[in-house]
């Protein structure tokens, strides 16, 4: 048997913001088998990698223990050799300070293929994200990328400082927090002009990102007073004055701001993406998972009697696709709706119905069973059959006031909501160090499945204290209350960019009138 021929692809993962990565980047990490990953690469990045994938973590941060440079290029050669499919996920750019080229070396010696594939480095985007360009048509036209941090067996320094003191560029030093007091004395004792402006940026590019400024007098003193450890990147140049103009990630609403995504995995990038656009950093731990009902039987014979029915009601974005996708199944497709009115919940559930080329009949102004209710009653409904594909477990006000109402009802499983598997020591550790500062929840299922990842509500209570709780609409935050938070951040409707706005809102009400940034789209 002849084994399949591995390859290595030699990624740059980017600076840190997880939209930093390349697109082909990304389509390196959907076919991987094995990634062997940095300290710096976002971990976020790893789950573009198919979940049969083997990953490894290799370190690379200066302390603790993690594999040599000679065990990655084994780990290298060895996985390929087994017919692999190998992505070398390295922090910014492979080949800027990130011993790419060794390991594309070591590759290439053993006669094994390889990619590299460029990313964004952090020498540019974190100076960017900081505000701060590294060129400038009339402050500097030249910029030099330096280590902050040279190879200690290399014997005397080969960075040629009185050069680098007397260039009329930017400098930007990399891993060079460690080394700043030296990297600041060779400046000056070379001739650099004291006051010359100086940035240090920390973690650049996301949300615990953290700037300080001086002159190569003081910074020194500032990032020793400030706490600044690693990772950081060392601007010093004429340019670092222009932050004070063109600082704009740092000024977003939601800057710094963590923040825990519960919904499905399937559905999460809606609002992750409006929280980041916001300078939040979302952070994704699905409580939900929607899966196929434990047996089709009710809805394929509600199929079967379409023509039966007057009204069909989406009381939920999950149930159209199994709907739809079910319908499919028998053969059929979304003609067999013709004579139907159809009602969605709301207007992201009649935006998943057009995607089938349906448009709702009906989208009631409050987007809650009560709300389609009000609708149905003043459309008259008496004496109508109503069919309603939802979860298994659901309200069941709708259905009641609809009966109530006169109309037929009858509901059927389109799909169940099961709690998927969580890290939850990983979890349990990102509150006890405080670093989410926001829990949302966008249904009554997600809360639940929270509440149950802790022992009892002495141990939930404990472990979310000090973090802001946000829920998308009124219902789920009653069940909230219920199982002990106390809601801090209700929507004004039942829609995610609504919760994104009110959780905006809130931080902007914190900060007070004169510190508001605050911008809603």
């Amino acid at each position: 048997m002849t084994c399949k021929p591995g390859k290595v692809y030699l990624v740059g993962a980017g600076p840190g913001d997880p939209k930093l990565l390349t697109l082909r980047g990304k389509e390196c990490l959907e076919q991987a088998d094995v990634v062997l990953y940095d300290y710096l690469a976002n971990p976020v990045l790893l789950d573009y990698a198919p979940a049969r994938a083997e990953r490894i973590y290799v370190g690379r941060r200066g302390r603790g223990t993690y594999p040599d440079q000679g065990e990655i290029n084994r780990l290298l050669i060895d996985k390929t050799k087994a017919g692999k499919i190998v992505v070398r996920l390295k922090g910014g750019d492979p080949f800027v300070f990130g011993r790419g080229g060794e390991e594309a070396e070591a590759v290439a010696e053993a006669g094994l293929d390889f990619e590299v594939v460029p990313g964004v480095t952090a020498a540019v985007a974190v100076p960017a994200y900081a505000g701060i360009p590294v060129t400038h048509r009339t402050l500097a036209s030249t910029v030099a990328f330096v280590t902050g941090h040279e190879d200690p067996t290399k014997g005397p320094s080969k960075l040629e400082w009185p050069r680098l003191a007397t260039a009329q560029g930017t400098l930007v030093f990399l891993m060079g927090m460690k080394n700043l007091p030296t990297i600041v004395s060779r400046l000056i004792a070379e001739g650099r002009a004291a006051d010359t402006p100086v940035a240090v940026i920390r973690w650049g590019t996301r949300a615990n990102q953290r700037t300080i400024v001086g002159t190569l007098s003081d910074i020194v003193q500032r990032a020793e007073e400030a706490g600044m450890e690693p990772p950081t990147v060392i601007v010093v140049g004429e340019v670092v004055r222009l932050r004070q103009q063109l600082n704009w990630f740092e000024k977003r609403p939601l800057f710094g701001k963590r923040i825990l995504v519960t919904r499905a995995r399937e559905q999460a990038a809606d609002l992750s993406n409006l929280l980041a656009a916001y300078g939040g950093e979302p952070v994704e731990c699905p409580t939900i998972q929607i899966v196929p009902p434990e047996s089709w039987d009710d809805l394929d014979q509600a199929l079967a009697e379409l023509d039966h029915y007057r009204w069909l009601i989406f009381t939920s974005v999950n149930g159209v696709g199994p709907f739809m996708a079910r319908l499919a199944e028998k053969g059929r497709d979304a003609r067999a709706l013709a004579g139907l009115s159809i009602c969605c919940i709301g207007p992201r559930t009649a935006k998943e119905l057009a995607v089938y080329g349906l448009k709702a009949d009906l989208v009631p102004s409050e987007y809650q069973a009560e709300g389609v209710i009000d609708a149905l009653r003043k459309a008259g409904v008496k004496g109508q059959n109503i069919l309603i594909p939802r979860a298994a477990v659901a309200r069941e006000i709708l259905p009641e006031q609809l009966r109530a109402l006169g109309a037929e009802v009858r509901v059927v499983t389109a799909y169940r909501t099961v709690m998927p598997k969580v890290d939850v020591q990983h979890l349990r550790e990102q509150f006890q160090q405080r670093r989410i500062d926001v829990i949302t929840f966008t249904s009554s299922s997600t809360v639940r499945n929270f509440s149950r990842l802790f022992d009892d509500l002495a141990e939930m209570k404990k472990a979310t204290e000090g973090a802001v709780v946000a829920c998308i609409g009124p219902i789920t935050a009653e069940t909230a209350r219920e199982l002990g938070f106390a809601v801090n951040i209700v929507a004004g409707e039942n829609t995610v960019p609504a919760l994104a706005q009110a959780i905006v809102r809130h931080f902007a009400d914190e900060r007070g009138p004169g510190q508001r940034r605050c911008t809603v789209f």
